[in-house]
């Protein structure tokens, strides 16, 4: 892939005017070939590998960094899912406990910011590893700093396992009542049709048809789209589209220049490049902004639904043209604590989860990093879940859950969580939902568009 000068000297200018940046190299590692029955061999193989990884990479990161003048806020790791580790050891939550510990241990001794797979696929049913693994979810991720977790629950070809969404509601309050402010759930994310090679946490893992090692990216940039956005105020909307492309096409080749050179470096293969658009909480670094730069008075409002499905369209196309390995998420986040625009839009009321869950019908990846009254019951949780794992379902695309019950607080409050997560309104959400549907438990069948072979 050439690289020209011109190329260089305006990704340069993104980065300095527009906060582009890579938000995260992201190293996949095959842990299956460390199974053992005995735990401590277990915990002393993975430990020893993520930290002989871990330092390679951020070695590598921080030269690719300097040579370039492209930051890389984030380099983490993804692991194999546990819950696979887990099958020939004693299913007993202090085993997942431990193994939870290692991760952690082992990613602060390399240093790396976050580590993910700590979760299991269980879109159809549970083995005992499985349910142990969930089981242990509030006492692991409430005990470790930087280990991240999944599930996912559902997927097009399977449905959605409502025995695992309706465990999945009590297993999110116990978390929250283990964390301070809740930020335990900031750590676990539960889909439909999960990606194997996302560098996104908290949904990151390293899935079975992965090779040992894998380097993937995460590029972001919605201030460079929001600054050409604004820079267009009166060209027509199929206009706007190009141009939101031919940016996008731009970040897109920055960000698969730094990982080729990373995974070449590193002597691994190079997966992918995650193309979404991921917000911080930094100004102008918002997706939220992006619409109402399109002309939505405020995001939530009428328009705001079209408005997001052509940012979509616009940036897989733009992706999808610069690159043959785009994988992972490639959407656009619109998490609420994460994104300024996002968070204004929840305190003045022009969006509620009604309205945000909508928007998810256009866009990945879901419901993300929201928060509702800490007294909001677990069927309630869990049918929130259900609602938006059933999009995905449906529509055979990638949704997911990170939702946040706020212990203590009501809606129109706000919980901290600091750093990049942010802040978050509480949103409001019935006192009680439908316990008798998700009591009801089960499976959703596959709906008729899985039977495509």
């Amino acid at each position: 892939m050439r690289i020209s000068v011109e190329e260089v000297f305006e990704t340069v200018r993104m980065t300095l005017d527009h906060h582009f940046d890579i938000r995260t190299v992201t190293l996949g590692i095959n842990l299956k070939d460390c199974m053992d029955r005995r735990v401590g061999k277990l915990a002393a193989r993975i430990h020893k590998r993520i930290v002989e990884k871990g330092k390679l990479l951020n070695k590598f990161a921080d030269f690719v960094e300097q040579k370039y003048g492209i930051p890389i806020t984030n380099r983490r790791i993804a692991v194999t899912p546990v819950a696979l580790l887990l099958e020939p050891l004693p299913h007993k939550i202090a085993v997942a406990v431990k193994i939870a510990k290692t991760l952690d241990a082992a990613a602060k001794e390399a240093d790396i910011d976050f580590i993910g797979g700590f979760g299991a696929m269980v879109q159809k049913g549970m083995t005992a590893a499985d349910e142990i693994l969930i089981d242990s979810i509030p006492q692991a991720l409430s005990g470790t700093q930087r280990v991240c977790g999944f599930l996912n629950l559902a997927s097009t070809a399977a449905g959605i396992n409502m025995n695992a969404v309706a465990k999945f509601g009590h297993t999110l309050k116990d978390l929250a009542a283990r964390s301070k402010n809740g930020i335990g759930c900031t750590k676990i994310a539960v889909f439909a049709n999960v990606p194997e090679d996302n560098p996104f946490m908290a949904g990151a893992h390293h899935g079975i048809g992965e090779p040992d090692f894998s380097l993937n990216i995460g590029i972001s940039g919605p201030g460079v789209v929001r600054d050409v956005v604004s820079q267009n105020p009166d060209c027509d909307l199929t206009q706007l589209s190009e141009v939101i492309k031919r940016t996008v096409f731009k970040i897109t080749r920055a960000g698969e220049l730094i990982g080729r050179e990373i995974a070449e470096l590193m002597k691994i293969d190079f997966g992918i490049v995650d193309i979404s658009l991921a917000s911080t909480t930094s100004a102008g670094d918002s997706v939220a902004d992006i619409i109402e730069a399109m002309g939505v008075r405020h995001i939530g409002l009428p328009g705001s639904t079209a408005a997001l499905a052509l940012l979509m369209d616009a940036v897989k196309k733009g992706g999808a043209m610069a690159s043959g390995n785009v994988g992972g998420l490639s959407g656009t986040f619109i998490p609420i604590s994460e994104d300024a625009g996002m968070i204004r839009a929840v305190r003045d009321g022009s969006l509620n989860l009604e309205k945000l869950e909508a928007l998810t019908s256009v866009c990945s990846v879901g419901l993300d990093m929201f928060a509702v009254p800490g007294n909001t019951d677990a069927e309630t949780l869990s049918a929130i879940i259900a609602d938006e794992l059933s999009i995905g379902v449906m529509n055979n695309k990638t949704t997911g859950v990170r939702v946040i019950p706020a212990i203590g607080k009501k809606a129109g409050g706000i919980v901290h969580f600091g750093g990049l997560l942010g802040s978050a309104p509480v949103m409001k959400v019935a006192k009680t939902a439908s316990p008798e549907f998700i009591n009801r438990k089960g499976r959703i069948p596959s709906p008729v568009q899985a039977l495509r072979n």
